[in-house]
Parts: structure tokens; C-alpha cells; sequence
């Protein structure tokens, strides 16, 4: 199948500033291709979704944005990835800052085996911040953002482990947010979360993104067309298409993703 890996148009974009770019990006582990030359824009401080079927790609290129692929032995990145406009993978870029800069949140729960509190210090600690004041400050700053804070706050010193498990998913998200990023990178973040766990979480990434650009892997398409400005459609290796959530829910370009969108297509 021969389409044009799409990029946002300036059109599409409304004069917004792209938090993330990729062009041309190649993925190979172990000779095995996973991304085929993928373009993607992300505008800042907006939901973009990721979809498409199981395999298509989608965490392969969420792991380009901070560079997570480099721990994979055998993975070979090439392209352009830029944050900001600037080359992430330019000789000199220090990894612990880019991460630190494009926050992750996993499929599943990653609390560290800590208290409340000190999860969410963890990485300001890590960056040099001594200052127990202004610690105290930021953790309890991150958590209200995480809309944890009023469920936590008589917990602090309790095992994070001890949260439940759409606790410990805004826990991490607290976690992130804490070294005040730019981006928000999310893995299926809310697929092991029951359905009322699921719809806070849903209503923290819409308020996330009034500070945040959050990049959202997803397979539930409901949940892409209520949290997401923009959607893109993986398949193959490739996006296909990507646009406004409205729009290739309602009136997709392609008839792949039309099929994905509505069920008859679940492969590729």
C-alpha cells in the first residue's frame, strides 16, 4: 500500500507550536522493522492519541520521544526526532534531561516500592533539590495536579504500594509531573484500571493538558474520542492518517481507517 505518511498541515494545526516532531523515523529491532518511515506532528499543550492494531508501531514510536529505545539492545533508531525543535538524538543531548523533560506513564502501575511522599520526591531529590520546604511544596503541588492529593494527604508516609491500583497510575502521573516537564508520554495508561478508575483518569488528562502535551497510546477508541484533540491511525509501521478526533471518527480520509474506527478491521 503506497499513501503518503501524513504530517499535520498548517491548516490543521492552527498556528500551534509542535511540543514533537518526527520525520522519516525508522525503528528496526534486530532486523526486525517496526516503524517505516513515520512523520508525526504533536501540538503543545493538546491530547494527541495514538491507534491502531497491536503491533502496528504505536509504543515503538512513543519510545523514540524520550529515547527509551536506546536501552534495547539490537534497536536501531533513524530519522529526525525533534522536541521543541530541537534534535533529540543530537550528539551531546543528556539523557537523564530529556527524560526529565518527556515524562512516561506505563501500561501498568510503576510505583517505586517507597512511601507516597517519597515517590513523588524521587525525582526532584534525583535533580539535587535538598531543600525539605520546598519538596514538601512541590510533592503536594504534584499530587493536587494529579487529583490525588484530598485521598492521600493523611497517607503520605504510608507504602505507595499500599494505593490502589488508579491510585498508583496518578500516583506515577504525580511522580512525572513533580520535575515539571514539558510532555507527558502515556502506554495504555488506564487498560488495567476499572471503568471508575478510568473516567477519573480520562478527566486528569483533559486537565493535564491545559499545563501539559500529553501523547496517549490507547486501544479503546471511545476513550481516544473523549480525551484526544488529535488523533493518529498506525498501521503497518506508518501513520496513515491523523487529524482531528472529530473528524476521523466522523469523516476519516482513508477507508483503513474507517474500518479500524468502527470494528471491521482489528489487524495489520
Amino acid at each position: 500500500m503506497n499513501v503518503p505518511t501524513p504530517a499535520m498541515t498548517p491548516d490543521l494545526l492552527d498556528g500551534l507550536e509542535l511540543a514533537l516532531s518526527a520525520r522519516g523515523v525508522v525503528v528496526d529491532y534486530a532486523g526486525r522493522r517496526a516503524l517505516d518511515g513515520v512523520d508525526l506532528d504533536v501540538p503543545r499543550q493538546r491530547v494527541t492519541a495514538l491507534v491502531g492494531p497491536s503491533g502496528c508501531g504505536k509504543s515503538s514510536l512513543l519510545r523514540c520521544f524520550n529515547r527509551l529505545n536506546d536501552e534495547i539492545a539490537d534497536c536501531r533508531v533513524a530519522g529526525e526526532v525533534r522536541l521543541f525543535g530541537e534534535d533529540a538524538y543530537a550528539d551531546g543531548v543528556a539523557l537523564p534531561d530529556l527524560r526529565r523533560r518527556v515524562g512516561m506513564v506505563f501500561q501498568k502501575p510503576n510505583p517505586f516500592p517507597l512511601s507516597v511522599s517519597d515517590n513523588v520526591a524521587f525525582g526532584l531529590r534525583l535533580a539535587g533539590l535538598r531543600s525539605r520546604r520546598e519538596i514538601e511544596q512541590r510533592v503536594e503541588a504534584a499530587l493536587r495536579a494529579a487529583a490525588l492529593w484530598d485521598e492521600v494527604r493523611d497517607r503520605l508516609g504510608d507504602s505507595a504500594l499500599a494505593l490502589s491500583a488508579g491510585q498508583q497510575q496518578r500516583l506515577v502521573i504525580a511522580r512525572a509531573i513533580a520535575v515539571e516537564p514539558d510532555v507527558l508520554l502515556m502506554d495504555e495508561p488506564a487498560s488495567m484500571l476499572d471503568p471508575i478508575s478510568t473516567l477519573r483518569f480520562e478527566e486528569l488528562v483533559v486537565a493535564l493538558a491545559e499545563r501539559y502535551t500529553v501523547l496517549v497510546v490507547t486501544h479503546n477508541m471511545q476513550q481516544a474520542a473523549r480525551v484526544a484533540d488529535y488523533t493518529a491511525f498506525m498501521r503497518g509501521g506508518r501513520v496513515l492518517e491523523v487529524d482531528r478526533t472529530e473528524a476521523i471518527f466522523t469523516n476519516p480520509r482513508l477507508r483503513e481507517t474507517e474500518d479500524y474506527i468502527t470494528g471491521r478491521s482489528r489487524t495489520g
